[in-house]
């Protein structure tokens, strides 16, 4: 853990006050759900909760058949993090922050089917270099609310052709499934 310098104080109600500064650097909005943790020596630990958190093997094993399937890199993201990556170049994906513009895409629901040189094209995190060649981005809707997405993306390791409908409609399947997966 890392200490930030700031102590608050415990008001009259139990209430603390996280710093405008944290939620900002954390992403954490307002009525964003927080898991509590606690640890042998009197810590408390705060951590946003992700529904898909709870789905990451899951996830991961629907993700790993998608890249078989198609030879394509697919990911699955909550609303911060991809939470899992199959297929060529995983690494580079998997356990990352979510940039801001993939973070606006699930909040405003936008599928996004793109090649590399349009302009709706989006970086997936902030260390993305954008490699790709062409991106498919569908949110996953639960209950109501954007909790995620399913992204496949061409890295150039196979046809090099952009991807189409037909790949798109597998993803929204793909989204459409594990959002209903986290309503049971």
């Amino acid at each position: 853990m890392k200490a930030t310098g700031v102590v608050r104080r415990i008001d009259d109600l139990g209430r603390i006050v996280i710093p405008k500064e944290i939620r900002r650097t954390m992403r954490i909005r307002e009525g964003e759900p927080m898991e509590i943790f606690t640890g042998k020596e009197g810590e408390i630990v705060l951590k946003k909760y992700s529904p898909m958190g709870e789905m990451a093997k899951f996830a991961k094993e629907y993700a790993q058949v998608l890249s078989q399937l198609t030879g394509y890199l697919v990911c699955v993201t909550d609303h911060d993090q991809i939470i899992t990556a199959s297929g060529s170049g995983q690494k580079e994906f998997e356990g990352k922050n979510i940039s801001k513009e993939l973070e606006d895409a699930i909040s405003e629901r936008k599928t996004v089917l793109a090649g590399q040189k349009e302009s709706a094209f989006i970086q997936l995190t902030d260390e993305d270099d954008k490699n790709s060649i062409s991106q498919i981005v569908v949110p996953i809707i639960s209950s109501g609310d954007a909790i995620g997405a399913v992204i496949l993306m061409d890295r150039g390791k196979n046809s090099g052709t952009k991807l189409g409908e037909n790949e798109k409609v597998l993803i929204q399947v793909a989204a459409g499934f594990l959002g209903k997966q986290m309503e049971q």
